[in-house]
């Protein structure tokens, strides 16, 4: 029997540093993940969680080392990667003065996708009727969380790197965020999930790497995701972490 052939891997960075003035956000990562597979990142606050996938999302240049996102160099070939990446950053910032439809219209032109998808995407989200007409300034955090989501589904980018993606979102929310994750998985699509709430990706990854640092230091299997059930959520609602301490300067809606 042929062995089987290797999945081309969707993110590949080997001792990459990333600065921020003389301070190191990454120093020495060493990371691979292979195509189609969904990912835990977790550690302490300031570990580089943020930092690792700004770096992916092409918003933070290495300083040193090696990083290829889907195939390509993240910051050379940025515009490339526009269409096929997106992140979804630990504050959902969106623009006060428009509604919620021109809030995703936006992001998602802006981001080079269709706007064929936004009526569906928003509709899943729970984004109908005068909702969809309120501005942005109006919405409470949970709203605006649901906002960025909607973009990210209407886009249905190659690579999902999510950053505290539960933070601010209600029970049914949650529910609805490890579907969406699943779904795209499902499809074919590569997730990274930077979180403090492991029970509430763990069932939705393959497997878990710690940074620590600014660097890998752990990784474990957390096994078949088939039949695992879709978290429903904490009985209390967990305490919203510090993102790390790099600014977020995009647009937490499409890849700058």
């Amino acid at each position: 029997m042929a062995p089987a052939v290797p999945s081309p891997l969707a993110l590949s960075l080997h001792d990459a540093v990333a600065l921020s003035g003389r301070f190191p956000l990454l120093a020495g990562v060493d990371l691979e993940v292979t195509t189609g597979e969904t990912v835990l990142v977790e550690g302490p606050n300031g570990a580089g969680k943020t930092s690792l996938l700004r770096l992916c999302a092409g918003l933070v240049a290495p300083a040193s080392g090696r990083v290829s996102v889907l195939g390509l160099d993240p910051v050379r070939h940025r515009t490339a990667l526009r269409r096929r990446v997106g992140f979804l950053a630990h504050a959902s910032h969106l623009y006060d003065d428009l509604t919620v439809r021109e809030n995703v219209k936006f992001a998602v032109r802006a981001a080079g996708g269709s706007i064929d998808r936004i009526p569906d995407a928003c509709d899943r989200l729970g984004l109908a009727g005068r909702l969809l007409r309120t501005s942005a300034a109006k919405l409470s955090a949970g709203q605006r969380r649901r906002v960025a989501l909607a973009v990210l589904v209407a886009r249905s980018p190659e690579l999902w790197l999510l950053d505290e993606p539960h933070a601010g979102l209600d029970a049914e929310a949650r529910v609805l965020l490890g579907q969406l994750v699943t779904e795209a998985s499902t499809a074919g699509a590569t997730v990274v999930i930077a979180s403090h709430e492991a029970n509430l990706v763990e069932p939705l990854a393959d497997r878990a790497v710690t940074i620590t640092g600014g660097r890998i230091t752990g990784e474990r299997t957390i096994g078949d995701r088939a039949g695992a059930p879709i978290p429903t959520g904490d009985p209390v609602p967990a305490p919203i972490p510090a993102a790390d301490p790099t600014p977020d300067v995009e647009r937490a809606i499409h890849v700058a």
